[in-house]
């Protein structure tokens, strides 16, 4: 037994969800023919802005909840519910789990032994949560011991940290996940240890100076770090339920719950063999397709060569990945043949960004962090009521590679974004940057970062950085309370190309 459809998308995560949406475009808004397109995920809700569940699922008061954060809410686009799928054609094969893919004969095989049949496959099969059992620490079972990347994990959560009021939570991981489930928590009055094995808060990210403020403002709402350290057990109690956490050195943290956020791997397991691979995802072109030409692959599995950065390969696990990929692949896919070289074009021109909102605090960054990062702004806590405004330059031969800004308004979001994209010479952006109160370091240092270097990023037309250039954006006006707790988006995600 089994179905055939000529699209397949499998996964529903964000990635997914911004799929169907741009199948639906290309229809000019008309629905899909029976057997035309579905969507398979082993979820059981239509896929959802993964981002709401750390930035707003675990809130005490004023909590994200469905159906207000299924995608593209945070796009500020149609909100597609099922009810939506349903009216344009589109299948939901929901709560159903694929153990097996056959490239060569285009089949995929679901747990409760259908055979799924299709002509052109779309992979968004996203990531998992590293668990500790990995690693060798075992507890992951425990009933006070949360991990976050699904719906049913933020469930789990919410009632956990209900159960433990003003008790203790250990949080394992001073990443993305760690930092901002650490803000939930404490939003939640639970007191707050993180421990993790770097020299500071997102190591990988943050630059020493730029941790010191984010650590220092969370000691003030009562977090403790514990740096350079690894937890190595667990003492459990009777009742299924972890006590404490046990350091390498013998400390003993008690723990009413457990926090683990040490990362994630990109789920290529059903293709391995069968598509190539690299950086620890499905390799891609510019057009998002892989090695087998009824193949692609999006969002957090797909790993793709990027022009702005010299057409080197990078796999990215974040939101803005997910949504504009899957709406380039979709594109690729079709677009008739006479469109093809106009798709692929500008393959691959992303602007790599990030972004997250933990308390008052609201950060941006675009670009990639190398070369020499040079900071700006007060980086002093700010006052009562006030809110701080500092940032970071990755300079790499004169030329802007990478802008981390705190407390940006939406104009100097997209204007730094403008700087990166277009590689500004530093001393350009220095000049904007100090008409608005944000100095970067002398004279004497700017002028050794001002040498000339031909050439522009695609989509550039100046050879220097106009600040003004992307005043007037109109203002986002989705859903008040989404706002509120989903933060300011990238400029350049509610534009629908990649």
């Amino acid at each position: 037994m089994g179905r055939a459809f000529g699209y397949v998308i499998l996964g529903g995560g964000v990635a997914a969800g911004y799929a169907a949406l741009e199948f639906v475009r290309h229809l000019d808004g008309g629905g899909a023919s029976p057997g035309e397109l579905c969507i398979i995920s082993d979820e059981a809700v239509a896929p959802y802005e993964r981002p709401a569940l750390s930035k707003g699922y675990l809130l005490p008061r004023g909590a994200a909840r469905l159906p207000g954060f299924h995608t593209c809410a945070g796009a500020n686009d149609e909100l597609l519910t099922e009810q939506w799928y349903k009216d344009h054609g589109i299948e939901l094969v929901l709560g159903t789990r694929v153990v097996s893919a056959d490239v060569r004969r285009k089949t995929l095989l679901t747990i409760t032994g259908e055979t799924i049949s299709y002509k052109t496959l779309i992979v968004a099969t996203g990531a998992r949560a590293l668990k500790l059992d990995e690693f060798g620490v075992h507890g992951s079972g425990a009933a006070n011991m949360c991990y976050l990347r699904s719906l049913e994990d933020a469930d789990k959560m919410v009632g956990v940290m209900r159960s433990c009021h003003g008790g203790n939570a250990v949080v394992i991981g001073g990443g993305y996940i760690g930092m901002e489930c650490a803000a939930a928590l404490v939003a939640n009055e639970i007191k707050v240890t993180m421990v993790f094995p770097g020299k500071h808060c997102m190591d990988r990210f943050f630059t020493p100076k730029i941790a010191e403020f984010y650590e220092n403002y969370y000691a003030a709402k009562g977090v403790t770090f514990i740096k350079g350290a690894r937890v190595t057990s667990f003492e459990a109690l009777s009742d299924g339920k972890v006590a404490a956490a046990i350091l390498r050195d013998g400390r003993r943290l008690p723990a009413d719950m457990v926090v683990v956020g040490i990362g994630a791997r990109a789920n290529t397991a059903l293709f391995d063999g069968q598509l190539a691979m690299e950086k620890g995802g499905i390799r891609v072109n510019g057009r998002m397709q892989t090695s087998d030409a009824a193949v692609y692959a999006v969002g957090d599995v797909a790993a793709f060569p990027v022009a702005l950065l010299g057409g080197d390969v990078r796999r990215f696990e974040h939101v803005d990945c997910a949504r504009r990929t899957a709406r380039r692949a979709v594109a690729a896919i079709l677009e008739p043949a006479d469109g093809a070289a106009e798709v692929g074009k500008n393959d691959s021109d992303y602007l790599p960004f990030f972004y997250s909102r933990v308390f008052a605090l609201s950060w941006q960054f675009y670009g990639d962090n190398v070369g020499e990062p040079v900071h700006f702004g007060d980086f002093s806590p700010p006052g009562a009521g006030g809110r701080p405004k500092f940032g970071a330059c990755w300079v790499s031969d004169g030329l802007v590679a990478g802008v981390f800004l705190e407390g940006g308004s939406q104009e100097e979001n997209e204007a730094v974004a403008s700087a990166v994209r277009c590689g500004a010479r530093i001393g350009d952006l220095a000049a904007e940057l100090e008409s608005r109160g944000l100095a970067l370091p002398g004279q004497e240092s700017r002028r050794k970062w001002t040498r000339p270097r031909g050439g522009l990023a695609a989509g550039c037309d100046r050879p220097t950085y106009a600040w003004h250039a992307t005043v007037g954006v109109a203002a986002a006006v989705s859903i008040a309370a989404f706002v509120y707790w989903y933060g300011w988006q990238a400029p350049y995600v509610v534009k629908r190309e990649l």
